[in-house]
């Protein structure tokens, strides 16, 4: 990590407003080499630098000072009167050198303002007491109840029995789905719920007045209203390295009597620590799983051994749309879940999966199985082991998955209630399967640190030290500055927040508004939703309306069915920014007025996606049909590499950007398996391509004479036929 010395930004210093050069009216002028040759000796002088370093001025500081100080003295024409004198004394021999270590000193606090309020920055980011900060939620004797289990075990399910009988209470979920869930459940049981996300607010009175109950996304939760139970879902991500932050909030800050928390027992001992610290205590629930779960002796080597009732589990999408590909070519119809898919379609995979009655009977998804989505499932099949990973530099890497990982996956096998009492869980590849039962038969590690971050009143408070430093740079000296339990805490990452910071920079903005739009969630890899995002932070900043009219024009409006992996990608990125569009809305409610009208439209968008997703072996043929390696393309095109991005225009307005005809249309399938294991580079692809035309238009040339179609005008087409023939008059003749 940087030193703060070397986060902090040198500040320009100007002379005053003064008009007159009263300094060279006493003295007369300067001898600009003169002062040049002493301020050298002054920089030099080993009593200024230890007089320089007692008023924590560091070498970084007083190197960068030096070069301030000098240019002020040698462009400065009307230099303050008494530093004029002091110079004018010093050439002339009347006072000692050291004589300029005051005015070096102060113009180091002009240059570095924090020199002169590090006190009260070190002060504002001490976060060592983070309890303190909810003074509502101290002044109660709050009751909590940790609720311990793995998946399938009924620890949700009970604490939410106590949310349901009391008199007013808040659910605080990981996802949109599970709080819509419970939002729904409530409601269906004659308890008035609210829902509050990010971007969606649904009362359950019709007049629109808020309930005593409230299902809400972790991060939304209120740290101000009283309740009297609360239930914060899946406590574990506490250790989230950019999410932890709001579960540490919620825990410390929710203001409720009963607090039940659930979630795996890595939790339990970081949350009695957190507790103590608030002077209340935790009274430990434990439960086992309902179901039984057995790991199967063999793998399953084949995808012809898949069997009703099968989940089959892959880290990447391209693994995704290959396997979902060879299932339905065995005539078995499956639903696909992932990521990035909008909720409406994950929920509407899940039904067809779920339905009894229904023909689909396998389910293909990313670990976004994992939480939020109730599912009969059979038989959890992995498909790999290793996932990848981001890691403290923002790299991805590819590793094994975690022991708490593999059993939240696993544990989603065998749903108690369901046809699936037991559940099973295998791999595909037979050297997996060691290393998953070595996985399912630890216990997760024990949870020892939990995020948090700064809040926008301490961003504030910096600012307001720090005037001329931008909003990421505020961000990277507090995070310097700040002082946490190292044994108990952990600064969340601020990756995400900090590129958002420096893409709308400049942008003239409210340092608030700056900061609520820089904690906007949006994927960060793909450049149509970031260009969106600052599309909307200069509409904003320009005080001009974000209308339905405009949003529409930016991101291609009618919208079409897509046709290919290409087109669903797009359509997914369009659902994004609609999402970030729903989440401004409700914090910038009188620029980003059309919510309701953007609400509608995604519904209609959401509908699109899953009929896509339904229909996904079509995209995946049209894809290698259209576009070589569409696969692997529409892959790439999520993570949106700049390259592919400049050539991509938008599908709606331009469907012929995608070449038709492909030469290797019946091939499409293995082009994409060896692009990715390697054995074909694209270079090699197009050669590929122009062979295979090339062989195509000499096949055509040579029965063009044979229809009496000679184009003589052409020596070298001719010579060429008259070649080709001879080879092949050869090739008939008798050896």
């Amino acid at each position: 990590m940087p030193t703060i010395s070397q986060l902090m930004v040198p500040q320009p210093v100007k002379s005053g407003p003064d008009d007159s050069n009263v300094g060279a009216e006493l003295t007369g002028k300067l001898d600009k080499e003169e002062v040049v040759k002493w301020l050298a000796k002054f920089y030099q002088r080993r009593e200024i630098k230890a007089a320089a370093t007692e008023n924590g001025i560091d070498n970084y500081i007083y190197h960068q000072t030096y070069l301030s100080f000098r240019k002020f003295c040698l462009e400065i024409d009307k230099l303050p009167v008494d530093l004029h004198v002091t110079f004018s004394d010093i050439i002339a021999g009347a006072c000692h050198l050291d004589s300029l270590l005051p005015y070096f000193i102060r113009h180091a606090k002009q240059v570095f303002p924090h020199l002169e309020c590090l006190d009260d920055l070190k002060k504002i980011s001490d976060l060592r007491l983070p309890a303190n900060w909810y003074p509502e939620a101290r002044a109660l004797t709050r009751k909590i109840i940790f609720h311990s289990g793995p998946t399938n075990s009924g620890k949700t399910f009970h604490a939410l029995e106590r949310f349901f009988s009391s008199k007013s209470g808040v659910y605080c979920g990981p996802l949109k789905l599970l709080a819509s869930e419970v939002y729904y459940k409530s409601n269906q049981r004659g308890v008035p719920c609210d829902l509050v996300t990010g971007e969606e607010r649904n009362f359950a009175s019709v007049n629109k007045t808020p309930s005593s109950h409230v299902s809400c996304t972790v991060e939304m939760v209120s740290v101000n209203t009283p309740y009297e139970v609360a239930v914060i879902d899946e406590i574990q991500m506490l250790k989230d390295p950019s999410r932890g932050w709001a579960w540490t909030r919620a825990l410390l800050g929710v203001v409720a009597e009963e607090v039940h928390v659930c979630g795996e027992a890595a939790a339990i001992d970081v949350v009695k620590e957190i507790i103590m610290s608030a002077s209340e205590e935790v009274e430990l629930r434990r439960y086992k799983r309902l179901t039984e779960l057995i790991i199967e002796d063999s793998s399953l080597g084949t995808l012809e051994k898949i069997r009703p009732g099968d989940c089959l589990v892959c880290f990447n999408k391209q693994d995704i749309f290959w396997s979902t590909r060879q299932i339905e070519a065995m005539g078995i119809e499956c639903a696909v879940i992932y990521g990035s898919l909008p909720p409406g379609t994950k929920l509407a995979q899940a039904k067809k999966f779920n339905d009894p009655d229904h023909p689909c009977k396998v389910l293909v998804a990313t670990d976004a199985i994992g939480m939020g989505l109730n599912l009969n499932i059979g038989r959890v099949i992995f498909n790999s082991l290793i996932k990848p990973t981001v890691n403290e530099k923002g790299e991805k890497e590819m590793d094994t998955i975690t022991t708490s990982q593999a059993l939240q996956i696993a544990g989603r096998a065998g749903r108690y209630g369901t046809q699936f009492s037991t559940g099973y869980v295998t791999t595909m590849k037979n050297e997996d399967l060691p290393t998953l039962k070595r996985l399912l038969s630890q216990h997760p590690e024990p949870i020892t640190q939990v995020g948090l971050h700064p809040t926008a009143e301490q961003i504030e408070l910096y600012a307001y030290h720090l005037p001329h430093a931008n909003l990421s740079n505020l961000i990277d000296i507090f995070v310097n500055l700040s002082t946490v339990d190292d044994s108990l805490y952990f600064i969340c990452n601020i990756d995400d927040f900090k590129f958002l910071a420096d893409m709308i920079q400049h942008v003239p903005l409210p340092l608030r508004a700056r900061y609520v739009f820089c904690c906007a969630p949006i994927n960060r890899k793909i450049p149509f939703v970031c260009s969106m995002f600052l599309k909307f932070a200069r509409q904003y900043s320009r005080n001009e309306v974000l209308s339905f009219d405009w949003l529409g024009r930016q991101i291609g409006l009618p919208f079409a069915c897509p046709n290919t992996l290409l087109d669903l990608v797009h359509l997914e990125s369009v659902f994004d920014v609609l999402d970030l569009y729903l989440w401004l809305s409700y914090r910038f409610q009188d620029l980003f007025p059309d919510a309701s009208l953007v609400r509608d439209m995604q519904k209609e968008l959401d509908c699109l996606i899953q009929a896509g997703v339904a229909q996904l072996t079509r995209l995946l043929i049209n894809s290698e049909t259209k576009v070589s390696s569409g696969t692997s393309q529409a892959v790439e095109a999520e993570e949106n590499r700049p390259v592919l991005f400049a050539k991509k225009t938008p599908w709606i307005h331009d469907r012929n950007a995608i070449t038709s005809g492909n030469p290797l249309s019946s091939h499409g399938r293995i082009a994409d398996r060896l692009l990715s294991e390697g054995l074909l580079t694209p270079k090699m692809l197009e050669e590929l391509k122009k062979e295979w035309q090339f062989q195509k238009d000499c096949e055509k040339e040579l029965f063009e004479p044979l229809n009496g179609i000679v184009d003589k005008s052409n020596p070298i087409k001719h010579s060429r036929k008259d070649t080709l023939n001879t080879r092949r008059l050869n090739r008939k003749r008798p050896t």
